[in-house]
Parts: structure tokens; sequence; C-alpha cells
């Protein structure tokens, strides 16, 4: 029998995720299918138990679901735990299991996409919302020497470090920046309004890895203002096909190879 597994949001039909994961079930020879679910806002629970209802095996979440998939999990992964939010549900056995790929997904396109190392490296992080909170961790895994979280709001900032308790990350307001990063990371949703982030030019070099975690069909205002001061530009395309690949290897046990899948989606037939 078919297993199903889908993606959750509100509002889905844009979601790339059910080609990212067709593409995997035929590269490793699962046998699976995999839709988007539009739940809604106010009833994301009740649309969850349906599905597992249903027979449903695992989910992705996307917004604006995630907290309240980290609330409706009976059981967290530590990354999970650390990000306070939740984007893979596993059903197993009367549990609803979460987890969060992000956090990898972007570690993964940094390292292995970018080419860019991060042990000992100097990170910015822009926003201090569930998605910065996301990634935290698996940076520090990956052996990043310092993390600043910048946030209009220092107390926001200075409140999501503090569930860190780990001295290599710090917080501080956007004028407070005054050195150049290695890799700046733009957690915020400006660019889904079209907007930049109030981060300044110092921040960049020719050296500096200046990523997005949202991705369009042009550059980010965000890229477009790194690039000007000659940094090396991503959108978040790449975190979104690693992170669906973490996924894929939580649920089905194997990690399928991301580099077709994302060359497929930069230049689609």
């Amino acid at each position: 029998m078919t297993d199903r597994y889908c993606v959750i949001g509100n509002p889905v039909a844009h979601s790339k995720s059910p080609l990212i994961h067709a593409a995997f079930a035929a590269q490793t020879g699962h046998d699976l299918v995999y839709d988007r679910e539009l739940a809604p806002v106010d009833g994301f629970d009740a649309h969850v138990q349906g599905l597992i209802a249903g027979g449903m095996r695992g989910a992705n979440v996307t917004v604006p679901f995630k907290l309240d998939a980290a609330r409706l999990a009976t059981r967290l992964s530590a990354r999970a735990r650390a990000a306070g939010a939740v984007n893979t549900l596993s059903f197993i056995d009367g549990a609803i299991v979460g987890d969060n790929t992000d956090g990898p997904g972007l570690v993964a396109d940094i390292l292995k996409n970018a080419g860019v190392a991060l042990r000992g490296a100097r990170v910015l992080l822009l926003g201090a919302g569930g998605a910065a909170r996301g990634v935290v961790l698996p940076l520090l895994d990956a052996g990043a020497a310092s993390i600043v979280v910048a946030n209009r709001t220092r107390a926001t900032a200075d409140a999501l470090i503090a569930t860190f308790d780990d001295a290599r990350v710090t917080a501080c307001e956007y004028a407070d920046i005054v050195t150049v990063f290695d890799v700046v990371v733009n957690a915020t949703s400006a660019s889904l309004a079209g907007g930049l982030p109030p981060v300044p030019a110092c921040a960049f070099s020719a050296a500096t890895l200046a990523l997005d975690m949202m991705y369009a069909a042009e550059p980010t205002p965000f890229m477009d203002f790194a690039a000007s001061r000659g940094a090396q530009v991503r959108d978040g395309l790449g975190m979104l096909v690693e992170q669906a690949a973490e996924a894929f290897l939580v649920w089905r046990g194997v990690r399928p190879e991301t580099a077709a899948v994302l060359a497929m989606l930069r230049h689609p037939a």
C-alpha cells in the first residue's frame, strides 16, 4: 500500500514540496505520494487528526502552523525543542513526533551547495523569530565560532539567546553592527513584502556569504544589497531542498541526493 505524506499550510498552493518529494521518491525507489493540504487557520489540530485517521504517515508543516505543530506533538526531537517550532511530523503508533529540519537544511545548503565553511565562522543572524530560532543550534553544531542575533527590538533577541545559554550566541540591535561577518543570514520576513532589514553595509565584504531564507524568481532586496557590497549571495531554494531531504531521511531512513533536484528547480524544463 502506497505511503502518504503531505505539506500542511495556509496558503499552500505555491509549495514546491510535492515536486521535491516526488523526485526523491523516484530517485530512491520508495513507494509514496505527497500532496498539499490546506488547513483552516483556526483548525490545524482537527485537520491533522483527520489526516492521521485517514492513514497519513507524516507531514511537513509550513506557515502559519509551525508553533501549532510543536504544541500538538506528543514527542519532540532535541532540535525541535531548541527551535520551539516543528516543520516535520511523523505519525507513529499513535504518537505525533515533531522535528525541525530547517536548521539542518540551512547548514547543508551552506556547506554543500555554497561550499562555505562554518567551522570558526562569524555568523550574523537577522531577525529573532521562529525562523531564526530554528537554525541557531545546527549552526553551533556545525562549528560556528559566534552567532550574533540582530533584531529591531533588542529584548526579543535577548529572549532568543537566553534559551540557548551559550556564550557564542549574543544579541544586538541593527545599529550596533560595526564589523564584517563571514555569513549573514536573513531570517526576517522582510523579503516577502519586498523590504530590506536595516542591516548596515559594513556587515558585508567580498568574503561574506549572504543567504536569504526566502526564495523568488528574482533576487530579493537583501540579496541585491549584499551583492552591491561584493558578497556572495544565495536565496532560500537550496535550504528548502536540503530540509526536505532531511525530512525524507526522518520518514524513510535514507537521505536522497539533492544536487539534481535543486538544479531541476533552478532551471525547469
